[in-house]
């Protein structure tokens, strides 16, 4: 790597590890999604348990967005990072041991919690890449996180086919082993002479100003909220799905994951729509996408097909909402980017728990009907939220 001060020029390999990191990472919290009826089984709980468990690691990385990822202002990056990843891979150790839910629970909570290290390597990354080159160094990240959402259900899926759902966190820890011995090898240690003087409190509460100063910011928590939460109400309830309709087991629902590929092949053509096309433009695309996705599996719900021919469209959805919220609120302000990326996260990431916590329930009250219905409440949140608060007609 050449240095030019305190930037750094990655080299291909770095990016490839680095973007490999933020995709181990992330997967950690949706290997409970495809194994939920397993796990259910398993320990003899009720669905509705198995709903909170799920629920919990999206709920407490929302809160690892908001109240720890900050901490990098305050600490060496670096071995904040190599700390995350320490308790990662005991909390996925003692995770595959857990012999009731309530155990499992603690242990899905501090895997959400630690499972940040992705949000803590993009702004890093951001910050010792020369402003010219971000872009492609960035773009390759976001790629990673969304390989790992994507591949952690498939091979959660079938490796709890293959060896029960013990296996799935037993093989992540090892997983996460290996990468905190590459993180300490690999990545760089932070330049910084000095961190952010203010202290934790002070951070903390400039957030609220934040959210009270930027309408837009407001508009694209919300909008994230509803998109989020609009995709986690299938991804949580599609094994019950799968199974009652189809019979198929966790092997396939893992593998419907694998319908992804389709949105990440797509990111460079969506990124080309977000800089060529207004915000407004994307953001009404996006939520036309999810109307469709769930017209499709309502009205088709016995055609496997068009069932995956859904969830592309619903992937797709979800990454144009994602794509252009993030360069929405990229350009409100480049002093406050990281707090700015942490409330949105933070709402991103707790829509998509309320997802995953109605899906399934409403799913035990009134089955698809109910799943469906629950999506027509959050794109009606969405469109008012459009309506009231905005979208920008353009960038900056």
């Amino acid at each position: 790597m050449d240095t030019e001060g305190q930037y750094i020029r990655f080299s291909t390999a770095k990016v490839v590890f680095l973007a490999a990191a933020v995709g181990i990472i992330v997967a950690n919290m949706f290997y409970i999604q495809p194994i939920e009826k397993t796990v259910t089984t398993a320990l003899g709980i009720s669905p509705d348990t198995t709903s909170i468990l799920a629920m919990m690691g999206q709920v407490s990385y929302a809160l690892g967005l908001l109240l720890l990822v900050l901490l990098g202002d305050l600490f060496n990056r670096y071995r904040f990072l190599q700390v995350m990843e320490m308790i990662s891979v005991l909390a996925l150790f003692l995770a595959s041991l857990a012999p009731n839910a309530v155990l499992l629970g603690i242990t899905i909570f501090l895997i959400g919690l630690t499972s940040i290290g992705g949000q803590i390597i993009i702004p890093y990354v951001a910050y010792l890449t020369p402003i010219k080159e971000q872009g492609p160094v960035l773009g390759a990240m976001i790629s990673g996180m969304l390989t790992g959402i994507l591949f952690a259900r498939t091979f959660s899926g079938i490796i709890a086919s293959l060896m029960g759902w013990r296996a799935v966190y037993g093989l992540a820890a090892i997983s996460n082993l290996l990468l905190l011995v590459g993180i300490h090898f690999f990545v760089p240690d932070d330049p910084r002479s000095q961190t952010e003087q203010k202290s934790y409190g002070a951070i903390i509460r400039t957030l609220p100003v934040l959210v009270k100063k930027y309408r837009y910011l407001r508009g694209s928590a919300v909008n994230a909220f509803c998109l989020f939460g609009l995709a986690n109400l299938l991804w949580s309830t599609l094994a019950f799905l799968l199974q009652k309709y189809f019979g198929y087991g966790s092997a396939v629902a893992g593998s419907m994951g694998l319908l992804g590929i389709v949105s990440i092949v797509a990111a460079p053509f969506i990124g080309r729509m977000v800089d060529q096309y207004s915000p407004r433009f994307n953001i009404k695309l996006s939520w036309l996408l999810g109307v469709i996705a769930y017209l499709i599996f309502g009205l088709f719900l016995k055609n496997i097909w068009l069932i995956m021919g859904g969830i592309v469209i619903l992937d797709l959805s979800t990454q144009f909402s994602q794509a252009t919220n993030q360069a929405i609120i990229q350009s409100l302000s480049r002093k406050a980017n990281s707090r700015n990326n942490s409330i949105f996260m933070f709402s991103y990431f707790i829509g998509g728990s309320v997802g995953t916590f109605v899906g399934i329930n409403v799913w035990n009250l009134w089955g698809w009907a109910g799943v469906t219905s629950a999506a027509a409440i959050f794109l009606l949140i969405a469109l008012a939220n459009y309506i009231w608060l905005g979208v920008p007609k353009k960038l900056g």
